[in-house]
C-alpha cells in the first residue's frame, strides 16, 4: 500500500500551485490527477521540490496537463514562501535551481520578489518559426484563421506571445489563446497575453497559459507583458500589471533584468489518501 503523500497548496493572486516533495520527477498522470479540480486537489500546476533540501533548492514545475514548464514567476514566489514556512530557508533570500538556471528570491514588504532574468526577444529563443533566428519577434503580423494579429514575442526561459490591444478582455484571451498556443509557428507552444496600456506605469492583462488555459494571474505572463510594452516604448521601468486575480509589480534594472513582486497566500496542507494514490477511489 502506498504511503500517504503530503501536499501543500498556495496561491498567488488566484494562480494556485500544489507543492510536493520527493526525489526524481512525478508521473505526468499523477500531475494531471492531482490538478483535477473535481477528482483531485485542484491547481494550476505542481511544484515538485527536490529532496533532500539544500541550497540552491531544486525545483521542477509542471503544468496541469502533465507537461513540464521551464519557469513560473508565481510558482517560484510560492516555492520561496513554502521554503520559509517549512523552515528550510528562514532568511530573507534564497536561491532556487530550476532546469533553466538559478533564481534568486527575496521576502519583501509586498510579499516575495524573484529575479526573472533578462527578456530575450530573439525569434530563435522561443522559437518562433518563419523569422530568422537572430531577428527579434517584435510587432510582427500573424494571420490567425482570417484575423490579422500584431504580436511581440519573447522568452523568459519559457515562450510568450503578447498582443497589445485597445481594451483587454477575457473573451479575447479565451478566443486567441488556444489558437495561438498550438499554432504551427510555435513548435514548443506559447503563453499568450492580451495587454491594454492604461498609462506609462499600468497595464491591464488577460492571460492564456500554455498547458493550463485561462488563468487569473501569471508571474511570467505579467513580466512578459511589461517587457513587451517596454520594448515597444509604451511603459517605463516600473510597471504595475492588473490581472483578474490582482496586481503584480515588475521592475527593470539598468541591465534590463526584470524583478517580479507580489503576495503569496498559504491555503492548506493535506495528505493524499492511499486509495486515491492507487487510483481505486470511486469517481
Amino acid at each position: 500500500m502506498p504511503d500517504p503523500v503530503q501536499v501543500w497548496k498556495y496561491h498567488a493572486l488566484g494562480n494556485d500551485y500544489l507543492v510536493v516533495a520527493g526525489a526524481g520527477a512525478p508521473d505526468p498522470d499523477f500531475v494531471r490527477r492531482l490538478c483535477d479540480r473535481n477528482r483531485g486537489v485542484g491547481g494550476d500546476g505542481v511544484l515538485f521540490a527536490q529532496v533532500p533540501f539544500r541550497e540552491p533548492f531544486g525545483l521542477r514545475i509542471f503544468n496541469p496537463d502533465g507537461g513540464e514548464a521551464e519557469r513560473s514567476g508565481n510558482g517560484l514566489r510560492i516555492f520561496a514562501r513554502f521554503l520559509r514556512d517549512e523552515g528550510q530557508a528562514p532568511g530573507a533570500c534564497c536561491r532556487i535551481l530550476i532546469p533553466a538556471g538559478e533564481v534568486l528570491a527575496r521576502h519583501v514588504a509586498g510579499g516575495v520578489e524573484v529575479d526573472m532574468g533578462r527578456p530575450d526577444f530573439r525569434a530563435g529563443a522561443l522559437p518562433f518559426l518563419g523569422v530568422p533566428e537572430g531577428d527579434e519577434g517584435v510587432a510582427l503580423r500573424l494571420d490567425l484563421e482570417g484575423e490579422a494579429l500584431d504580436l511581440t514575442c519573447l522568452s523568459l526561459g519559457n515562450p510568450h506571445a503578447v498582443l497589445v490591444v485597445p481594451e483587454s478582455l477575457p473573451e479575447l484571451a479565451r478566443r486567441w489563446g488556444p489558437r495561438l498556443e498550438g499554432h504551427a509557428r510555435f513548435p514548443r507552444k506559447v503563453n499568450v497575453e492580451v495587454v491594454q496600456v492604461l498609462d506609462r506605469a499600468h497595464l491591464r492583462v488577460h492571460i492564456w497559459e500554455r498547458g493550463a488555459g485561462y488563468t487569473l494571474a501569471s508571474g511570467t505572463g505579467a513580466t512578459a507583458s511589461a517587457a513587451a510594452a517596454r520594448r515597444l516604448g509604451l511603459v517605463g521601468d516600473e510597471v504595475r500589471v492588473a490581472m483578474p486575480g490582482g496586481d503584480l509589480d515588475v521592475r527593470f534594472g539598468p541591465d534590463g533584468r526584470a524583478a517580479l513582486t507580489g503576495p503569496v497566500v498559504r491555503v492548506c496542507q493535506v495528505l493524499l489518501d492511499p486509495a486515491w494514490l492507487r487510483d481505486e477511489s470511486p469517481c
